[in-house]
């Protein structure tokens, strides 16, 4: 599956939030979009309010545009309300659950875990980091991945709070989907409102 490959710190600084999930990131230092202009520009338009958001989850979940767009289709042809059920969407990937349990200590790493096939669902291995998780979904570690160095590292020095929907049992590296995430369970901190308006128009 292809992924975004350019600079990271650039999406950082134009969406004024450490999305990079690093501890050297720029943004703090300087708190503006990059380029020459990027001091100067003081209006900012609708649009360019609804595509910085949109850009900000697209960077945050690691997914491209053509993908990105999929998601919204399917999250507008869901009942419901179509800016949560994209968020539950993107919630439910398998790379993010990872993520979210603590065996990764971020999202791509976890990407890459899942994609090199070290993970198993209900007893089945999966290398498709898109892969949507779904009530009662079993989701553990291969038994010869167990002592990996960048588990390890992560379980050590996890530092977050585990979701109410996910049960995680770090010792056994194993994690039960309990149920398919609410909105007020998203910790994300986007305006998913502005990015329907944005794919509204």
């Amino acid at each position: 599956m292809a992924r975004y490959t350019g600079p990271r710190h650039k999406a950082c600084r134009r969406a004024r939030t450490p999305l990079c999930q690093s501890k050297k990131c720029p943004v703090d230092k300087r708190p503006y979009p990059p380029g020459q202009h990027g001091r100067g520009r003081i209006r900012e338009s609708d649009y360019l309010v609804q595509l910085r958001e949109k850009q900000k989850l697209r960077t945050m979940y690691g997914v491209l545009e053509k993908q990105f767009r999929r998601y919204y289709e399917l999250a507008s042809r869901q009942p419901g309300v179509t800016g949560d059920n994209l968020l539950r969407l993107l919630e439910t990937r398998l790379d993010n659950v990872v993520w979210r349990s603590g065996l990764a200590a971020t999202r791509p790493q976890a990407r890459q875990l899942v994609n090199h096939g070290h993970f198993r669902v209900n007893g089945k291995k999966v290398d498709i980091a898109s892969y949507r998780v779904r009530q009662s979904d079993v989701v553990t570690l291969k038994d010869t991945s167990e002592e990996l160095f960048a588990v390890q590292l992560a379980v050590d020095t996890f530092g977050r709070v585990v979701p109410e929907w996910l049960d995680v049992d770090q010792r056994a590296r194993r994690i039960v989907v309990r149920a398919v995430p609410s909105r007020d369970q998203i910790d994300t901190a986007v305006n998913e409102q502005l990015v329907v308006e944005l794919y509204s128009k």
